[in-house]
């Protein structure tokens, strides 16, 4: 079970670690910026800019038409 402790600790590290950066990541520019995107990319390969839009776009844009579901019949 230490094995399993250690590991989720650092998953812990790096996910509190990549949340810093992100954040320091939206107010960053130039130079300090090409520095926070490397050291993001070094903890995470496939992360890419266009998963650091916020969620709330996605909240503001038109939500899905749901299905409304007719109440189901009884037989006699």
């Amino acid at each position: 079970m230490v094995e399993r402790r250690i590991e989720l600790d650092r998953r812990y590290k790096r996910k509190d670690k990549m949340r810093k950066l992100k954040k320091k990541l939206e107010t960053s520019t130039g130079e300090a910026r090409e520095k926070i995107v490397y050291k993001i990319k070094r903890l995470s390969p496939f992360w890419t800019e266009a998963s650091l839009k916020p969620a709330g776009d996605a909240a503001t844009a038109a939500p899905k038409a749901e299905k409304k579901k007719s109440p189901a019949k009884k037989k006699a």
